[in-house]
């Protein structure tokens, strides 16, 4: 039972202030946050009059901070909501006891509310009420630890699905685009498109765009045949494709290949694809249980695959994962990722 009036046209057409209300738990994404007050920041000043509002909340209140040190007042959650949206912010752990949030959502869903849970808060809820809905997302890295935990578990990809009144989300700097996408049910295309650019923001992508390195899309380069080469490595990262192969199924020369590589990413193909699986393998070692034999074997190396760690990372996969688990330890943040 929203507040503020839908509508595709003009600013001016909408009657009353559309309400936001932000849950924010400490150790909150300030990117996060930045993505939606920002937006609707900007979306106020480019408009006639103020179209948008927003307040802070949390579970009890006060200041909250970020994970980077930077606080926010915010105020507790109301007894009866009245907004028109619920952002529930992720913040780093998805086993922080502040996300399990479900009967806040009842709350807010039972009155008609939209709400968007991004990253880490996504999958707190899938891991509690994942059983209920027909497609869920999260960021890409929180994908991998579900799927350890709970053995087969197929997410989607996508940056945002929305399964009725709850819009499971990406997050991190998606949250601009998933902004961006909804302050479009309220204001003219023309209006959303301003604001896009005053952030210098150069493609609005839908919810239904492939995160990058989700395994289903690469980084966009401007050049369609490199565009392309880096989705089929993202695709392939447990079983590489040769160099031979790849220039085969592009249809371009080897030589070709090396060119746009090095002028592109000043980078060579192999290089590039092999930084590309370690980055996986570094993401898999700090975020999974997976043996170090297991996390190699699952970005494509077979032997030697300590070596090669430590000749890029600097240290071996075992020494730093025990140097990030020494680290949650230190600062209270550790979780049992049994």
């Amino acid at each position: 039972m929203t507040n503020c009036q839908t509508t595709g046209q003009d600013s001016t057409a909408t009657t009353k202030v559309c309400w936001f209300d932000i849950l924010l738990a400490d150790d909150f994404v300030l990117t996060e946050l930045a993505g939606i007050v920002d937006v609707l920041m900007i979306a106020n000043r480019v408009s006639v009059r103020p179209v948008f509002g927003w307040t802070y909340r949390s579970l009890s209140g006060g200041n909250v901070r970020s994970r980077t040190g930077a606080q926010v007042k915010t105020e507790k959650i109301p007894a009866r909501v009245t907004s028109d949206y619920l952002f529930v912010l992720g913040n780093s752990d998805p086993d922080n006891p502040k996300l399990s949030v479900g009967s806040v959502l009842r709350k807010y869903t039972f009155r008609g509310v939209k709400v968007f849970l991004l990253a880490e808060a996504a999958s707190r809820y899938i891991t509690e009420y994942g059983a209920q809905h027909q497609m869920l997302t999260t960021h890409w890295e929180n994908s991998a630890l579900l799927r350890e935990r709970r053995g087969v578990f197929d997410a989607e990809t996508a940056l945002a699905v929305e399964d009725g009144r709850i819009v499971t989300c990406a997050g991190m700097e998606a949250t601009v685009d998933i902004t961006l996408s909804l302050i479009r049910r309220h204001v003219s295309s023309a209006t959303q498109m301003t604001v896009s650019d005053i952030l210098l923001h150069e493609r609005i992508r839908d919810f239904s765009t492939q995160q990058p390195f989700s395994g289903a899309r690469g980084s966009n380069t401007g050049d369609a045949e490199l565009d392309h080469c880096i989705e089929l490595m993202s695709s392939n990262i447990d079983d590489p494709l040769p160099i031979r192969e790849l220039v085969r199924l592009l249809g371009i020369s080897s030589r070709s290949l090396e060119r746009k590589f090095r002028s592109y990413l000043n980078a060579t193909p192999n290089t590039y694809y092999r930084a590309l699986r370690l980055a996986k393998a570094n993401n898999l070692l700090l975020n999974t249980t997976l043996s170090v034999r297991e996390v190699g074997l699952a970005c494509g190396f077979g032997a030697g695959f300590s070596g090669l760690y430590k000749s890029f990372f600097g240290t071996t996969p075992l020494a730093m994962r025990k140097e990030r688990l020494a680290a949650q330890f230190a600062s209270g943040s550790f979780r049992d990722n049994r």
